[in-house]
């Protein structure tokens, strides 16, 4: 994808925004003092922020952070190209990640690192590295909804019998990806179809995950598609609530299974730290925190999430390369306007 092509793709989603694993050691002997990295992050700071401030801690390396949107942000390092200032970029998607790396401004990651990192998770060519999963699923009310009458697949959600009954955020980057990735498995003109039929059905359309997932417990709607962690984010903010995630099989588009991640720039002046960085990330330090204050799936085999999720190992995810999402979410973004969901 050209620099031109994902500079508006950043601005849509922007216009669109607006309108609507082993331990890292705390220090290193070869390491300079005073040294620091620049970090373009597009997780915001609310779920990462404190694990940032934690690595400056243990190791002494000092971080200047810039959040923002994750495509906004990988627009910006294409036209900085070689004069990029960042040493690090952190994604809450692969897709962005992926069109800088297919623009030749990442460096490998350590293999010790990309080795403790599940296959799926991770660049084939080495490029960037998961930090955290998120799984896709049909949030529902328990009280409106049955186990029997959930349905089979998210395709399902175009039956008149889900009309006015469905949520979603269709701004957030995460339900923009999902759309991303059923363009890259079922085509371009299924997944318009699958999204007018939603669009004819009526639905509520919220400015976030966790505004979907109230509206399911307050019985305003019956059904919400949203990553699985907001269900434990808002228990944990307004207590027990009647939601429950409907997880999807066989591959659905409904089932997949995203990651945010980190690459490092290859203009780095730090790469030292940078991949330090990275590993603290994929290290034990990074992958609890992920489990247990943000409710995500840690990628690194053996570290166990803190709620009872079903395990990734069981989630039949559409079998994409993640980093190909960044390539079709133009389109993707196109068509939820076609329809008249942006």
């Amino acid at each position: 994808m050209s620099t031109r092509t994902l500079s508006a793709v950043a601005l849509a989603v922007a216009v669109v925004t607006a309108a609507c694993g082993g331990g890292t050691p705390a220090t290193a002997p070869d390491e300079p003092e005073d040294v620091s990295l620049t970090v373009y992050s597009g997780r915001d700071e609310e779920f990462i922020g404190s694990l940032f401030e934690r690595f400056q801690d243990d190791t002494g390396i000092e971080l200047e952070v810039r959040y923002g949107d994750s495509a906004e942000l990988a627009a910006t390092i294409l036209e900085e190209g070689e004069a990029s200032p960042a040493d690090l970029f952190v994604s809450q998607d692969a897709g962005a990640l992926g069109v800088v790396a297919s623009d030749g401004l990442l460096s490998e990651i350590d293999d010790e690192v990309l080795q403790r990192v599940d296959e799926r998770f991770r660049s084939p060519d080495g490029l960037w590295v998961g930090i955290s999963g998120r799984a896709r699923v049909i949030a529902y009310n328990t009280d409106a909804v049955t186990e029997g009458e959930l349905p089979g697949t998210v395709l399902d959600l175009t039956d008149p019998a889900y009309e006015g009954r469905v949520g979603f955020p269709p701004t957030n980057a995460s339900f923009q990806a999902f759309v991303a990735a059923m363009i890259i498995t079922e085509g371009e003109e299924a997944t318009r179809d699958f999204l007018q039929g939603l669009a004819d059905n009526e639905p509520r359309l919220f400015e976030s995950n966790s505004d979907t997932v109230r509206a399911i417990a307050a019985g305003e709607i019956d059904l919400g598609l949203v990553n699985h962690y907001y269900k434990y984010e808002v228990e944990a903010e307004d207590g027990p609530i009647p939601v429950e995630n409907h997880f999807l099989s066989g591959g659905d588009p409904g089932a997949l299974v995203n990651a945010a991640g980190a690459g490092i720039l290859g203009t780095s002046d730090t790469p030292e730290a940078a991949q330090r960085l990275v590993g603290y990330l994929t290290g034990d330090e990074g992958q609890t925190y992920f489990a247990t204050e943000t409710y995500e799936y840690p990628v690194v085999p053996g570290v166990e999430p803190s709620q009872d999720l079903v395990p990734l190992a069981e989630i039949e995810s559409p079998a994409i390369d993640l980093s190909d999402l960044g390539e079709t979410l133009e389109p993707a973004l196109r068509l939820l306007a076609e329809v008249g969901l942006l």
